[in-house]
């Protein structure tokens, strides 16, 4: 942490407390989205060009710098925590990957957050396993047609653009159903679905801030020179995205768990029971002890897993630990911060059901916990023998 992070840290926590948390208290409660007017403050704070190279635009800066601000911005509503990864190549499309037309063409609107696109990946039978994706890709003269079912993608009717993830060669080997994947993106108008996709609305338990759709695209045309990386190489820039998407994942987990963690225990000094604060009692203290613990050892372990990311090292280990370990620490934090409000945390007169909501499905996206423990064992055993 140098002078410049603490900076960025501050920023980040006071627009987080005094912008985003009031609202967050008054529409997840009832389902609202986050308005178009947060988005334009964060821009203008640059929290959107935070990975995005300076002579675009942006700030040039790292992962330590972008799981910072997540962090705080997740402290006060997960949903906004993950709003700045749609804005950037960081980590749904590298930089590199990209052409000089593409980059001189969108890095620059996405700084200034004026283009923010979601991600089509999942399908209706496809999760974990990104081998299987079925939606196909046709050249058609100087285009492509695009034609299949996408789920879990979030934030698709809000984005100016959405990557898609095809399958562009029909000839799958079954010892390497990972190749033949192209990435496309399909520019689309904020509000509306592009000519030959529609979109239905998935009805979810939490992370109310956006919607989450399923797609369906029925000859979707999208001009070649919206292939983003390599042709039938999608698998690898997805893959090189992974570790920095784990650790904002983390970041996403830890910014809630401190909520509910802050939350619990302002709520412990002030709730009265048997004649004093519960806050007095050695079970809550306890309790309120060891959440704190568990919130600091993951984010010291995310700082490392940053430093590695910031310093060109390889560490897609270390980036599936500290997925695990923060997201399954969200969840138990929340439970607890829950666990400290009572009958009361059981309502939604108090975020702390929020961060427990939330908290849950930090386990499953960017990968399930029980892919980063095949991923860790991997490390240690070796992969397992088909």
């Amino acid at each position: 942490m140098n002078e410049q992070r603490k900076m960025i840290q501050e920023v980040a926590r006071n627009f987080a407390m005094s912008e985003v948390l009031p609202i967050a208290n008054r529409l997840d409660p009832e389902r609202g989205e986050i308005p178009m007017a947060l988005r334009d403050k964060m821009a203008e704070l640059g929290f959107f060009g935070i990975l995005i190279p300076e002579e675009y635009g942006g700030l040039g800066l790292g992962a330590f710098e972008y799981c910072l601000v997540t962090e705080e911005l997740a402290r006060a509503w997960m949903s906004v925590g993950s709003i700045i990864r749609h804005s950037t190549a960081g980590s749904l499309l590298p930089v590199d990957m990209m052409t000089p037309y593409q980059r001189e063409k969108y890095l620059r609107k996405m700084a200034l957050g004026d283009y923010l696109i979601a991600f089509a990946m999942s399908e209706p039978s496809t999760g974990s396993d990104v081998s299987n994706i079925s939606c196909r890709a046709v050249r058609d003269g100087d285009s492509w047609l695009l034609t299949g079912n996408k789920y879990w993608c979030t934030f698709a009717d809000a984005a100016d653009g959405i990557l898609v993830i095809a399958r562009s060669d029909q000839n799958i080997d079954p010892k390497r159903r990972f190749a033949g994947l192209t990435a496309f993106l399909v520019e689309k108008e904020r509000g509306k679905f592009p000519e030959g996709m529609s979109g239905q609305a998935i009805p979810k338990i939490g992370y109310f801030g956006w919607k989450t759709f399923e797609l369906a695209l029925d000859n979707v045309r999208v001009p070649a020179e919206n292939v983003m990386g390599e042709e039938g190489k999608a698998f690898y820039m997805v893959s090189k995205g992974l570790e920095k998407a784990r650790a904002q994942t983390a970041a996403r987990a830890i910014g809630l768990a401190r909520g509910a963690l802050e939350d619990a225990t302002a709520y412990a000094g002030e709730r009265q029971q048997f004649g004093r604060p519960i806050g007095d009692f050695q079970a809550i203290r306890f309790k309120l002890a060891k959440m704190a613990a568990e919130v600091e050892a993951s984010r010291q372990l995310m700082y490392h897993v940053c430093d590695e990311i910031d310093g060109g090292r390889r560490c897609d280990k270390e980036a599936a630990m500290v997925k695990y370990l923060a997201t399954e620490m969200a969840e138990q934090v929340a439970s607890e911060g829950l666990q400290i409000h009572g009958g009361g945390g059981y309502t939604t007169l108090f975020a702390a059901e929020r961060y427990w909501r939330d908290a849950r499905l930090t386990k499953i996206f960017e990968g399930t916990s029980e892919i980063q423990l095949r991923i860790i064992s991997d490390h240690l055993l070796g992969k397992a023998k088909s």
